[in-house]
């Protein structure tokens, strides 16, 4: 499995990357727009993968060639304005208006979104489970009152969706996800902007492709795509690579983002790059 997964690594492509919402984060040169860049693309990364390029793509076209820039003269109400059409799945403009004033405060009070996440980031913890239940918990806790005219977010925004937990059995995948873009070494896919977390903390982004996927090839028994899978997930992984266990994440993503993975259409199976060891070919 071993020799299968890391051949599988080997034949991650700039086409798979052009498929991804990681790609925009990729045009930038300044390590502080490209890590704002990050957290938005990752924050709106549910859906098709269409969808959501085309939603980065919209955001990033406001933002301009420095996103920095741009977030350090953010205006909420302007930006409530701005985005006023502004529409993914069911984050409105409210929501990305408070996602951009969310940040602007991040790195107001840090210097850096890295800066903002390594206040509750603890380097002898085995994984990054406590450090993302802290961060989400001071990213909602801080003051939106000048987006929603009260310091507490009203119970009607979808905003907190973009921030979940850990503790509240949540797979986090976003959040995984911007942690693996910005954490793991630069290889032509990931970024390796932050060089304080190690890749070894890191938790594998489950979504519906890894967690069918991963299920096939015997790295979990769980049903329930949540933090325990993520969790079991990534412990089988290390058994492959203990010092980077998600470097495989993003081609086994990718055999269902772009090349057509479903576990239905079992005619493209004969040409997959893991039938060798996948229960749907196996078995």
């Amino acid at each position: 499995m071993r020799s299968v997964l890391d051949s599988l690594y080997a034949s991650r492509s700039s086409q798979h990357l052009h498929n991804d919402p990681l790609s925009l984060c990729h045009r930038y040169s300044d390590p502080r727009d490209c890590e704002i860049v990050a957290v938005i693309a990752s924050s709106f990364a549910y859906g098709a993968v269409g969808v959501i390029l085309r939603t980065v793509e919209t955001i990033c076209a406001e933002l301009g060639p420095s996103p920095r820039k741009y977030i350090e003269r953010l205006n909420p109400a302007a930006a409530v304005r701005t985005f006023s059409r502004f529409k993914h799945r069911f984050n409105d403009g409210r929501d990305l208006a408070a996602l951009l004033w969310g940040i602007r405060q991040m790195i107001e009070q840090s210097g850096s979104i890295q800066a903002f996440f390594l206040r509750g980031y603890n380097c002898s913890d085995q994984d990054v489970e406590s450090a993302l239940n802290c961060y989400s918990a001071a990213v909602l806790s801080l003051d939106y009152s000048a987006l929603f005219l009260q310091h507490d977010i009203p119970a009607d925004s979808r905003f907190p969706f973009l921030f979940p937990a850990p503790r509240s059995g949540s797979a986090c995948k976003r959040l995984c996800m911007l942690l693996r873009w910005l954490v793991r070494p630069a290889d032509d896919i990931d970024l390796g902007l932050w060089n304080t977390i190690t890749p070894a903390q890191l938790i594998i982004p489950v979504d519906t492709h890894i967690s069918r996927i991963c299920r096939y090839l015997g790295l979990t028994g769980r049903s329930t795509a949540d933090w325990r899978m993520a969790q079991e997930i990534t412990a089988a992984l290390r058994h492959f690579d203990p010092a980077d266990p998600v470097k495989y994440d993003f081609a086994l993503a990718h055999l269902g983002i772009s090349d057509g993975c479903d576990g239905k259409a079992v005619d493209r199976c004969t040409y997959c790059s893991i039938a060798s060891i996948c229960a749907q070919t196996t078995r």
